[in-house]
């Protein structure tokens, strides 16, 4: 029933989506954190830049900014992101830089609104202190942001680890591409889409359950 799997590399294909979608969620994490910091603050221009970026990036179809990065970047810019000569490489880290830039945007909304459930008077009183505004966000602003976003940020994951199939459309061999692949080549349609929507199952199922009981683990008693 499963003979004609033998000619295709289905567990190799499932771990370069692994692979995009870890390195992306890092990239994500740590733009979308500088972004929340933008936007809540003092500096006109910085919130302004920030605002700008998250309404602008979040509307924009990611199949679009993938695309951009290979022919508008790539091609047209003539970035390698040093990978000028081995181009599945290229692609690939084309592929994590359009992935980081479009979900940052969704994580700087959700760690942003962790920001609004920190009272007002804890900034006010770090303020009072002599902290600049940078340690007053991380050092008590963030970690109580971050503790009351897990449950967000765990769907926004989620939603990384199912966009990665875009990078197929920039030729990026994830599992996408070779579900693309087997179609042409192979008859049993349903068996194969039953496959990889088990596949993506595996990936996300674990990731949502995890992060929940961390959620709840974590939760600032108020």
């Amino acid at each position: 029933m499963f003979d004609f799997l033998e000619g295709y590399d289905l567990l190799g294909a499932f771990w370069v989506t692994v692979q995009l979608t870890v390195y992306s969620a890092v990239g994500s994490l740590i733009w979308g954190t500088l972004l929340a910091g933008m936007r809540v603050s003092p500096v006109p221009l910085m919130r302004g830049f920030g605002s700008a970026y998250v309404n602008v990036v979040r509307n924009i179809p990611l199949t679009i900014i993938i695309l951009f990065t290979a022919m508008g970047l790539a091609d047209t810019f003539g970035v390698t992101m040093g990978a000028a000569d081995d181009v599945k490489t290229r692609v690939f880290r084309l592929a994590v830089l359009g992935l980081v830039a479009y979900h940052a945007a969704f994580v700087c909304e959700a760690l942003r609104s962790g920001i609004n459930t920190v009272p007002v008077g804890q900034a006010e009183a770090a303020r009072s202190l002599g902290l600049r505004f940078t340690q007053v966000l991380t050092l008590v602003i963030l970690p109580q942001a971050f503790r009351s976003v897990v449950g967000p940020m765990a769907n926004v994951l989620i939603a990384l680890t199912k966009n990665t199939t875009v990078a197929a459309v920039i030729g990026v061999s994830e599992a996408a591409l070779l579900m693309s692949e087997m179609i042409e080549n192979e008859a049993e349609l349903l068996l194969i889409s039953a496959i990889f929507a088990f596949g993506f199952v595996c990936l996300t199922l674990p990731t949502g359950l995890i992060l929940g009981w961390v959620s709840k683990r974590v939760a600032v008693k108020r």
